[in-house]
């Protein structure tokens, strides 16, 4: 199975077919809004400001498996992402990114290895995975900002085909 073919859903519970996405650069997040790491929230926005008109999205995914850092609704996150960080980016329903839950999409994520060699079960909220056009991804940890060099020119990299 190709990560392309996992079902996914907006927030608001709509289908998404992820092909639109094919051979486009995308940054996919699990996110929080309860957490020390939220903040990213900004950061994320202003990469997907800074690169959206060159092809480029970031693919937020809420999930509670961490500190049950994310309990509220769909309508709940939606409001919160909005007034407290200006999201504009893609959000999507709520999901379980480890255990035997794990949604198809961080089924196939999760099989890559991170820079520092970690790969299988997400480790915290933000942990981000960039595909790159081709298909190939790249993991990188929660820690790693937005803004960080190492992420910002994976995604410049990406954009340049």
């Amino acid at each position: 199975m190709s990560l392309y073919d996992a079902p996914v859903k907006t927030l608001g519970g709509d289908p998404v077919d992820l092909h639109q996405y094919e051979g486009r650069p995308v940054l996919i997040v699990n996110v929080a809004s309860r957490c020390g790491l939220t903040p990213q929230y900004a950061g994320l926005q202003h990469l997907y400001d800074t690169y959206k008109e060159q092809g480029f999205d970031v693919l937020g995914f809420p999930c509670n498996q961490f500190g049950a850092q994310e309990p509220g609704t769909a309508g709940e996150i939606q409001a919160f992402c909005s007034a407290n960080y200006g999201v504009g980016f893609s959000m999507f329903e709520k999901i379980d990114v480890n255990g035997e839950e794990r949604h198809p999409l961080y089924q196939e994520l999760t099989q890559v290895a991170d820079g520092e060699g970690h790969k299988g079960d997400i480790r915290w909220n933000f942990e981000k995975f960039l595909v790159a056009p081709d298909g190939a991804v790249t993991r990188f940890p929660p820690t790693v900002e937005p803004d960080d060099p190492a992420l910002v020119s994976a995604v410049e990299a990406a954009l340049a085909g």
